[in-house]
């Protein structure tokens, strides 16, 4: 699974995808596809790709929330998650077939 794969679910579903990288900062791709570290002050030491392939929690919230019924978060493991952008790469060619 790869960085671009959760940029997909994330558009495609419209999520927030958060996980927790290595030097304890919190990674959000949004629906709009934008991996940020909210937290980051300066020139990052790491690379996203490469702490994505030792993330083993995700947590997805869905991006358009009514604050009169928040909808609820998800905690997903990385074999669920990753099942999830297999099924929308096969969504994603069906879409494609049709055309």
């Amino acid at each position: 699974m790869k960085l671009v794969d959760l940029r997909k679910v994330a558009v495609r579903q419209q999520l927030r995808i958060r996980f927790q990288i290595s030097n304890g900062l919190e990674c959000v791709v949004d629906q709009h596809g934008v991996a940020h570290v909210p937290a980051l002050r300066g020139i990052p030491d790491f690379n996203l790709e490469r702490e994505l392939e030792s993330i083993s929690q995700f947590v997805l919230e869905p991006a358009v929330a009514d604050p009169k019924n928040p909808a609820p978060w998800r905690s997903l493991t990385r074999d669920q998650l990753a099942a999830m952008t297999d099924s929308s790469h096969v969504a994603a060619a069906a879409d494609h077939e049709e055309e």
